[in-house]
């Protein structure tokens, strides 16, 4: 009785400082990742990874992604460094993946995609969900415009993400949209040139 006792005092002790190391392995994923979406400790304006910074966004993100949606990424392995302004484009990605999540309704496909041609860097953001309506895609970008039922958008994610893209990063922010396919695509110059103007 006392050597089965002491085996089950080991396994639970062996499992416990595994859950311990695993829990502190998290904790050390997180903490990097939150170090990463913040850019807290680094210069406002960098030449950033986008890879990183869109993995940051989706780790900082994962509690809000569903079990019934799957994550492709798709990343170039070309994509060079991009003058920026990294914690902002951590807003503009949370955004997009955000509204993305949301036309989905829990079931679906988020991918995630990059390229570059010589002068820009290209990230674009789909989703499976329902579409956005023709006649939303004209005011999609408007302050305060949502498609979201009342108390559950505030109509600003996508102006902020218009705001810094274009105004401050000089970049291009388009929609394309069909039941079953839309991809909000950014587009950033590799220069960085007239980078930051007031969002």
């Amino acid at each position: 009785a006392g050597a089965i006792h002491w085996l089950y005092y080991t396994v639970d002790t062996e499992l416990l400082m595994k859950e311990i190391t695993d829990s502190a392995t998290r904790i050390s994923t997180l903490v990097e990742a939150a170090k990463q979406y913040s850019q807290m400790d680094r210069s406002p304006h960098q030449n950033a990874d986008l890879h990183e910074l869109l993995d940051s966004t989706l780790v900082m993100m994962a509690g809000k992604i569903p079990a019934g949606v799957t994550v492709v990424k798709d990343y170039a392995d070309t994509l060079p460094p991009v003058p920026s302004y990294a914690a902002e484009l951590n807003q503009v990605w949370t955004n997009l993946i955000d509204n993305a999540l949301d036309a989905m309704d829990g079931q679906g496909t988020l991918t995630i995609r990059t390229h570059n041609d010589d002068d820009h860097a290209t990230v674009q953001i789909s989703d499976t969900g329902l579409g956005i309506p023709d006649e939303d895609k004209e005011r999609i970008f408007e302050p305060f415009f949502t498609t979201k039922p009342i108390g559950h958008g505030t109509g600003l994610g996508l102006d902020i993400a218009w705001r810094i893209v274009v105004n401050k990063h000089r970049g291009y922010l388009k929609v394309t949209s069909v039941p079953g396919a839309t991809t909000f695509t950014v587009r950033l110059p590799l220069e960085g040139a007239e980078i930051g103007a007031t969002p």
